[in-house]
């Protein structure tokens, strides 16, 4: 701790994000990153801008990619906010829509940068139990509150609230602002989108780090009717005017605009989860249900953190919490049939079970 340092950085605990080794040939199944590459018109549109236009700042609108966002999902650009990657989206939505007087209400098992935030801005929030099968109960959030926030899929569960469940939390709290955090979604959900018309009081937020293979370019995005938007803008205006440089507007719009590439890696990525939870379920691992691009698998007679130091001594990376009622989880990354295929190898090693 430096003497320089302000009153709130000492107090904060920041997020520790998973693993990224310098180690080779490792089977990297920690970060939920895709196992596959972004669509080839991405590059292409990310080396059509390596030329003298880098000089130049980008759009600071990215007009354009919030043109190509809006028509997906069938709403105005001014619905619309793009950002440097979701976790930038979730920072300003947090300081934006969700910094009042009452608390904010979050699962108790979730995306553990929910309450860094809240520590960073000073936002007040409340825990609300998972239910003994680590699922959302959307009537535990009809309690008095200043927002709620949770993903759908739920992180680290993998466990998907369906669109019906979403509404009825939204029917519950037509005063205080819902964020659905949909960053797995395209991997077995609906999205609530779709909802955005019909309730003043909705904001999505989404990556393209995950379904479009693009967690090193840094894209996010928000939707929400405009009055939300705005709130949104008004606090990236007064701490960075140009989040996404020219090649991450290039690339993303190209991302976005590529249906039939995106289309084919989403499959690709849910056939390999369902075989890697056949998989895990023939080494007698307990697996909750997924609709993400991992899954969350406990063993009945090995711990956790015993099971993840031993797969890292094979050279294969897993994330495991040590965290209340998850301890004896591993989060674990869907990845090429090879790499589920080494997964499973070595824990069957590990479990001294003939493979």
């Amino acid at each position: 701790m430096s003497r320089f340092w302000s009153e709130l950085v000492g107090a904060l605990t920041p997020y520790t994000p998973g693993e990224q080794p310098l180690i080779e040939q490792l089977v990297k199944l920690n970060t939920n990153e895709n196992p596959y590459p972004p669509s080839p018109a991405v590059l292409d549109a990310i080396r059509g801008q390596t030329g003298a236009s880098l000089r130049l700042y980008p759009d600071p609108e990215a007009s354009s990619l919030k043109a190509a966002i809006a028509t997906v999902f069938g709403l105005d650009a001014a619905s619309v906010f793009v950002g440097n990657g979701s976790d930038e989206v979730l920072a300003h939505t947090f300081c934006a829509l969700l910094k009042h007087e009452r608390p904010i209400l979050f699962p108790d098992v979730t995306y553990s940068f929910y309450p860094v935030y809240c520590g960073l801005y000073g936002v007040a929030y409340r825990n609300v139990p998972l239910d003994e099968t680590l699922s959302i109960n959307p009537e535990n959030y009809a309690a008095d509150n200043g927002g709620i926030i949770f993903p759908n899929p739920n992180a680290p569960t993998g466990r998907l609230l369906p669109l019906a469940a979403v509404r009825r939390i939204l029917d519950l709290n037509p005063d205080s602002v819902v964020v659905v955090d949909e960053a797995y979604i395209d991997f077995g959900g609906e999205s609530a989108a779709k909802l955005v018309p019909d309730y003043p009081n909705l904001l999505v937020i989404q990556t393209l780090s995950k379904s479009r293979s693009l967690a090193g370019l840094r894209v996010g995005f928000a939707l929400g009717q405009p009055h939300l938007i705005e709130g949104l803008e008004r606090v990236k205006n007064s701490f960075n005017s140009y989040p996404l440089g020219r090649l991450a507007i290039a690339g993303a719009v190209a991302a976005i605009e590529d249906e039939a590439y995106f289309e084919r890696i989403r499959r690709a990525v849910i056939a390999s989860r369902e075989l890697l939870i056949a998989g895990l379920a023939s080494l007698g691992f307990e697996v909750l249900p997924s609709a993400a691009n991992f899954v969350f698998a406990r063993h009945p007679e090995r711990r956790g953190g015993e099971l993840a130091a031993a797969l890292r001594a094979r050279r294969v990376l897993v994330r495991h919490f040590r965290l209340p009622r998850i301890e004896d989880y591993l989060r674990i990354t869907v990845g090429t049939d090879e790499q589920c295929d080494t997964l499973l190898q070595a824990l069957a090693a590990i479990l001294a079970i003939p493979a």
